[in-house]
């Protein structure tokens, strides 16, 4: 991988937007968290969507994955700036990964260190950890990195939404980590609204997407490739549960070489049938 893989004020593969976009982005804030507030106006999930009566084509567009596309659907719907919060009806059916990745492409278009990052909510579901995206920033005068719940600014589900504590949100790694030392049950960690995907594999996956995040290439929350499936079918064993202790540990210590390395692992690496 290049070293521009690691230099997250620079765009990625899916965080890039066409020439004739960037004028759309003029009138956002200045400040990270202001261009996340602004972001959380353009998306609608789906079940939102359906609800709203939002025609049944437009499902669809929560399967989009990168930014240029979604602005390209959100200005077919209404061709006003981003800046300009639009009504429910009129914003880009997607899920939370849509909002933080958008955000993480917007933040990298003003030159700021931004990522997206996939892991569990721990404030949605009392004692259980909710499958969920946020976004990232670089706090360069702190010299640390900034987590912000971009979907829920200003919900309540949380007193600080736009600076994360510790434990109101765990990325893959960090839940696998906790679960390999038996801090927590695996079995409370999954995807709200189903009873199957609960569990060790659930943890993994997010696992192995928050290392492809972090090597710029942010997926949807259903994309699977490698051994994923295969450990969502129980079929893995001890050597892919070694394999994410590594990505876990590499994760957690922001280690560009180890993250580098372990992305092109075959049971890793994100297949171009899936950057588009």
């Amino acid at each position: 991988m290049s070293t521009d893989s690691f230099d997250y004020s620079r765009r990625g593969p899916l965080t890039g937007l066409e020439p004739a976009q960037i004028k759309l982005a003029e009138g956002l804030p200045d400040d990270p968290v202001g261009i996340c507030a602004a972001v959380q106006s353009l998306f609608i999930q789906p079940g939102d969507a359906s609800a709203l009566g939002i025609a049944e084509h437009r499902l669809a567009e929560k399967n989009l994955r990168p930014a240029s596309k979604l602005v390209e659907a959100l200005t077919a719907v209404d061709p006003a700036p981003l800046h300009r919060a639009r009504r429910p009806e009129e914003r880009v059916v997607g899920t939370c990964r849509h909002f933080a990745t958008l955000a993480c492409a917007l933040l990298r278009l003003r030159g700021i260190g931004a990522r997206a990052r996939c892991g569990f909510g721990m404030c949605f579901l009392k004692g259980r950890g909710a499958d969920h995206w946020i976004t990232e920033y670089w706090r360069a005068d702190e010299r640390r990195w900034v987590r912000v719940d971009t979907e829920h600014l200003g919900h309540g589900y949380v007193t600080r939404p736009e600076d994360l504590a510790e434990d109101e949100f765990l990325t893959g790694g960090e839940a696998w980590a906790m679960y390999r030392k038996g801090v927590i049950d695996p079995q409370m960690f999954g995807v709200p609204g189903t009873d199957h995907a609960w569990g060790p594999a659930e943890i993994s996956g997010n696992a192995v997407r928050d290392l492809a995040a972090l090597c710029k290439h942010e997926m949807l929350p259903w994309d699977e490739w490698g051994r994923m499936t295969a450990a969502y079918e129980g079929t893995t064993g001890s050597g892919y549960d070694r394999l994410i202790d590594e990505v876990a540990a590499a994760c957690s210590a922001d280690d560009s070489s180890a993250l580098a390395r372990l992305y092109i692992h075959d049971d890793l690496t994100v297949p171009d049938r899936l950057i588009v």
